[in-house]
């Protein structure tokens, strides 16, 4: 299976839950930044800009536990900056297992073979480090020499040791479909549970041609989506048959709701207007019918997972939900 059964079926509760409660819109997954701190300064990262003056900032982990409550997603993916640079990374991994959560923890690598000891293995927790190309197309983009490697021998390592893996790629204007090819080549070697791959998206603070078209997204997905059975991919099916041009969806902004040290992120996880301190204020002062709508000029090239995934689960049919379960138990 490509996601642990557990999943599935606190998600389907979860869902059939909101259902009943006549709730419309309500989140999936939270994505839970305690720290912008970073030991890298990737090409096409926005938040050591956006977030340059607060760097040194962190949630308490009490203050982490009350969003999680706040939001009440079934699924808690802990980003940052790196936030194994958090202080209280693993009594927050802790909690959250305690609370029955499922939890994605994401992490550059560089610091995961060292911090192994802290953590244990569970089917609701996975480490999900980034890996942007092969060896020298990843260490000259986070721009930092030995970087692939070390990242890598800490995959091997929390393999060995029974944790779950995830890997996440995101696509560049660069991008070389062929590096793609090699990388999940290796990264399927390695053992690792699922490859999450998305296109990156147009930060403002960002310089330079780095980020793709829709067009451009388009053509280079349509190459991608035919690996779904050669390699563990996780991107959802459905999803990537909208990056490759052939499904049509409005995003829905409030599926992936950030919480980081500034408040709750307003509109979404990509695009900053403003932060609230309340989870309820957030949803009921953000104009969401304006950015679900696309006219934000910020939004016109924006294909990204975050705000995409949620609309399949939302607008899901039954021959989706076939599709989605036959996916999902496919065994290379």
């Amino acid at each position: 299976m490509r996601f642990p059964l557990s999943l599935y079926v606190s998600m389907t509760r979860y869902l059939l839950l909101m259902k009943w409660k006549g709730i419309e819109r309500f989140p999936l997954v939270l994505m839970l930044e305690p720290t912008h701190r970073c030991n890298l300064t990737c090409a096409g990262c926005g938040r050591i800009r956006e977030y340059q003056s607060t760097l040194g900032k962190e949630m308490s982990l009490e203050e982490c536990l009350h969003s999680v409550d706040e939001a009440g997603t079934p699924v808690v993916t802990v980003t940052g900056g790196e936030p194994l640079l958090y202080s209280h990374a693993p009594s927050l991994v802790k909690e959250l297992l305690k609370r029955r959560k499922h939890v994605y923890f994401c992490t550059n690598g560089l610091l995961l073979e060292e911090a192994l000891p802290k953590f244990h293995p569970n089917t609701r927790f996975t480490w999900n480090v980034h890996f942007d190309g092969t060896e020298a197309v990843h260490d000259a983009i986070i721009g930092k020499p030995g970087g692939f490697q070390k990242a890598a021998s800490g995959v091997q390592a929390a393999k060995r040791q029974g944790f779950r893996v995830s890997t996440n790629t995101t696509v560049y204007r660069e991008t070389e479909i062929s590096d793609l090819e090699t990388l999940f080549t290796q990264l399927t070697d390695f053992g690792v549970d699922g490859i999450l791959v998305a296109p990156g998206f147009s930060y403002e603070d960002v310089t330079g041609e780095v980020f793709l078209t829709r067009a451009e997204i388009i053509e280079k997905f349509r190459h991608i989506r035919k690996w779904q059975n050669r390699f563990p991919i996780i991107s959802n099916p459905i999803y990537l048959d909208f990056l490759s041009g052939d499904r049509h969806f409005q995003c829905t902004p409030w599926g992936n709701p950030t919480r980081n040290p500034q408040g709750w992120k307003s509109p979404c996880y990509l695009i900053t207007d403003t932060h609230y301190p309340a989870y309820g204020e957030f949803m009921e002062e953000t104009d969401w019918d304006y950015y679900v709508s696309g006219r934000d000029p910020r939004c016109e090239q924006c294909m990204v997972h975050c705000g995409y995934e949620p609309t399949v689960v939302r607008r899901m049919n039954g021959r989706d939900l076939l599709r989605m379960i036959r996916w999902n138990l496919h065994v290379r």
